[in-house]
């Protein structure tokens, strides 16, 4: 009964092990050539060459964002200016 089974069965779960190593390798037997919308997209590449895009977003100074950033970086790393010795 066991040997009827891994005759029957084993060929077939060989071959599908097979074929899934096969299909995961998706990148050497992936051939499809695809366009990219956006390849001439100034907004999206930037100039090649030209000068790096920044962000244009500004943001206005908040004295109680800084305080409380203030607090939770002391109350993490302790007061600043001070390094623990012996790393």
């Amino acid at each position: 009964m066991i040997r009827t089974f891994l005759r029957t069965h084993l060929p077939k779960g060989f071959l599908l092990v097979v074929l899934l190593s096969v299909i995961g390798c998706g990148g050497q037997y992936n051939t499809v050539e695809q366009e990219d919308p956006h390849a001439a997209d100034p907004y999206v590449y930037g100039e090649i060459g030209g000068e790096p895009l920044q962000s244009k977003n500004q943001y206005d100074p908040n004295p109680e964002a800084d305080a409380r950033a203030a607090a939770i970086r002391e109350k993490m790393f302790g007061p600043a200016g001070k390094s623990e010795q012996g790393n």
